[in-house]
């Protein structure tokens, strides 16, 4: 099943002479294996001459903390974003760096904790909801992760609803919940057609369906976008057999042979 994806959005409000909102703070993991990030911290200042509001400005000290957490300091991230919280203890976006933190030293439980608190605390949040989502599927509760997922998607300000689609997706498949596995796989693929994981899914599920001709359709268009993905051509090859046309099926069969030598296996039968 494809990785599911942490959205980090942060939004800072404190007051000054009322409230206002601060900086901007973007941050994406698209990959809990790669661990890769887009950025757009606001740059740091380097005269010196605002040295005292660094220090106390939660938007700076959230910034600081976040790329503090991408280079792997994630004791120093913890005591900055634990300073915002105590100052700020309704900011969702350091509960939330504290929930990525947790889950980076791999203390579930406590991840948890955050995520859920920011969830709650702003439902309609589409970050914090997917998230949380993202949180409960990976931790045995697939089931109830989907109407995090939905809430995501539903937040006209949430920016990556690419995310909570897929997420959505391979929790309600996890779920065996495959019509609303379906409905998220359809909804990303009307937003972006060959994302590779929704045409995977499709696939999958088309297969299982026994819907040979509509499976291959699918995982032709995933070969198209991942031309060597082992998973993608031993089902093409499965599907050809079972369309009967073994010939086509040894072809998948040598192309996985070629790119993975030792790992061609026979098509399963059903």
């Amino acid at each position: 099943m494809p990785r599911l994806v942490w959205v980090l959005l942060l939004v800072v409000t404190v007051s000054v002479t009322g409230c206002k909102q601060l900086e901007r703070l973007t941050i994406i993991r698209p990959s809990a294996h790669s661990r890769g990030y887009t950025d757009v911290t606001p740059p740091r200042d380097v005269s010196g001459k605002n040295a005292g509001k660094q220090k106390t400005d939660p938007a700076l000290l959230l910034a600081s903390a976040t790329g503090l957490y991408q280079r792997g300091q994630l004791n120093e991230a913890e005591g900055l974003a634990s300073r915002v919280l105590k100052g700020h203890p309704d900011s969702g976006d350091a509960e939330t760096l504290l929930g990525l933190i947790a889950d980076g030293r791999g203390d579930a439980a406590r991840a948890g904790k955050y995520f859920q608190s920011a969830a709650q605390r702003a439902p309609q949040n589409g970050v914090y909801a997917n998230n949380y989502g993202t949180w409960l599927c990976e931790n045995g509760r697939a089931e109830a992760s989907l109407p995090w997922f939905d809430r995501a998607v539903a937040d006209a300000n949430y920016p990556t609803p690419r995310a909570a689609l897929a997420n959505g997706g391979n929790c309600a498949r996890k779920a065996g919940q495959n019509a609303h596995a379906e409905a998220s796989w359809r909804s990303m693929l009307a937003m972006e057609g060959g994302h590779a994981g929704a045409l995977a899914g499709m696939a999958g599920l088309q297969f299982e369906r026994g819907q040979y001709l509509e499976a291959r359709a699918f995982v032709e268009r995933w070969l198209a976008v991942e031309a060597d993905n082992p998973a993608a051509l031993q089902l093409a090859a499965e599907i050809e057999r079972k369309m009967g046309d073994n010939a086509a099926a040894s072809r998948y069969l040598s192309r996985l042979q070629t790119i993975s030598p030792g790992s061609t296996t026979a098509p399963r039968t059903q």
